[in-house]
């Protein structure tokens, strides 16, 4: 291959992964550029307040349960036909959910966007993983992926402010589509296609149908009767077992399936499984502070749509900043497990500091500081912990770790939004019996809940110590790959193209 070859070849791999980092960020803004929307949405449908809830809990029963089947049929059928197929699915069904004109067919549209996403989402780290197979780049480019999808969230309450404002929420949804058509089109033209290892000896059809049944279930248990009912309710308890026993069935099976959906030698890695325990919690956190953090500002503080958009923003800079400019230096320079627990706890004290704002509180005294402890935390922690994730994982099952770790994030999150408000409603409640004023009870039981997120951060503190590794673990292509305190050693003194010499 010539010089040129070669530079067109690396330029061509970019690009992909900015074509696969566009169509994860319109799934993740679609979380939350939602949320800011439903006001007029329930207005516009007339929906109730309990029937809207649905408009968001259609989104993510699809989206939550079907993640790691998407992943492992990425593995199977190849990850770009997976991704094309689900990002087809995805712009269909947001010009479905435009087009809207009553409750049944939004509802029903935001289950098939749900479903697209799933598709789209749970392949592209696995690809990126294979794209890049040198730590350096890696880092790099995961940098890049993390801050899209770590971020994408904040930037869909901006989003969803201005299209809201300026235009209506029909164009919440209209403006996925020329977006996902030039995704699509960049797709065919920059990511290689691939067959997949096959399914040579069929489909692993009962372990489909096990864990797609238990994720749905366990999602909808989640978001519905464990959000209104509370977590001890007999419908919570019943279902929730249900899905735990769908779920220790799905194990079961697995462990001896002759062609498993999920073969069980990927739990192998201690920082593919404490990678995943991180996700969870992470999630669990960052979620539930999103959601507390966005109606303080509007209950209490009386912020409009627009404003909670930019409240957020030094937050969303700041960790993209971190992820795209400096997580690949700092990653060679630390390693993933140091700046992955140093992270974590930056994200705590954030949370901490939150616990201390007032009913009257002024955004650049109380708010602006978490903000931005948050964007720095956010940035170091989510690149490496990305690359942890997908570790020492043989390239077959790429697809199925990339499609784990975003379930991971996708049931943590909504298990921690569930159990965060549940718990915050209920301080306010008694706060309120007990004669505090409704800004005072309000922000009490917001101060409640951002105390427990942080105790959630805590523990990832305590199991990235803990569990995650620094020994060499073998890359995608089956050599060695440095160490976290290798690469540390060998990146001082070194320049750039030394650094590059060495790696390979």
């Amino acid at each position: 291959m010539t010089p040129a070859q070669a530079q067109a070849t690396d330029r061509s791999r970019w690009v992909a992964l900015y074509v696969l980092c566009t169509g994860m960020l319109m799934i993740v803004l679609d979380v939350t550029v939602v949320n800011v929307a439903l006001p007029s949405i329930q207005k516009d449908l007339d929906f109730t307040s309990s029937s809207l809830a649905w408009v968001v809990n259609a989104y993510l029963i699809a989206f939550g349960g079907l993640l790691l089947l998407a992943g492992r049929l990425g593995d199977l059928l190849g990850q770009r036909r997976v991704f094309l197929a689900g990002l087809a699915i995805f712009t269909i069904a947001s010009m479905l959910c435009g087009l809207s004109q009553n409750q049944f067919m939004l509802v029903a549209s935001r289950f098939l966007q749900g479903a697209g996403g799933a598709l789209t989402s749970a392949v592209i780290l696995g690809m990126i993983v294979t794209m890049f197979p040198q730590p350096q780049e890696q880092a790099k480019a995961i940098g890049v992926f993390a801050f899209v999808a770590s971020a994408g969230g904040a930037v869909g309450l901006l989003a969803g402010g201005i299209l809201t404002d300026a235009i209506n929420w029909h164009w919440i949804f209209f403006v996925n589509v020329p977006i996902g058509v030039a995704t699509a089109v960049l797709a065919m033209r920059y990511i290689a296609g691939g067959k997949g290892v096959g399914i040579a000896d069929g489909l692993d059809v009962a372990g489909s149908v096990l864990v797609t049944s238990a994720l749905m279930l366990g999602v909808y248990t989640i978001v519905k009767p464990a959000a209104e009912l509370g977590w001890g309710a007999g419908r919570t308890i019943v279902l929730g077992a249900i899905s735990l026993a769908l779920l220790a069935a799905f194990v079961g099976w697995e462990a001896k399936a002759s062609n498993p959906l999920m073969p069980l030698r990927i739990f192998r890695s201690r920082n593919v499984c404490g990678a995943n325990v991180i996700q969870v919690l992470g999630a669990a956190g960052l979620y539930g502070m999103f959601f507390l953090c966005a109606l303080y500002a509007q209950r209490v503080l009386g912020y409009e749509p627009l404003k909670l958009g930019f409240a957020f923003l030094p937050m969303t800079v700041l960790m993209g900043w971190i992820s795209v400019r400096y997580a690949e230096r700092l990653f060679m320079r630390f390693g993933g497990r140091n700046l992955c627990t140093a992270g974590l706890a930056c994200i705590a004290v954030a949370l901490g500091l939150l616990t201390f704002a007032p009913t009257d509180a002024g955004y650049w005294l109380h708010l602006f500081p978490s903000m931005v402890i948050l964007g720095i935390g956010a940035g170091l922690c989510f690149p490496p912990l990305m690359g942890l994730a997908m570790s020492g994982v043989e390239q077959r099952d790429a697809g199925l770790a990339s499609g784990l770790v975003n379930t991971s994030g996708q049931v943590g999150g909504a298990l921690g939004l569930a159990v965060l408000a549940t718990i915050s409603s209920g301080r306010t409640t008694d706060l309120s019996a007990s004669g505090h004023l409704l800004p005072d009870a309000l922000t009490g039981g917001y101060h409640l809940g951002f105390v427990i997120a942080a105790a959630l951060i805590v523990v990832g503190v305590v199991v990235a110590a803990s569990v995650l590794q620094t020994v060499a673990m073998p890359d995608m292509h089956g050599g060695l790959a440095p160490s976290d305190e290798a690469l540390a050693t060998e990146v001082d003194g070194l320049d750039k193209d030394d650094i590059e010499d060495a790696l390979i």
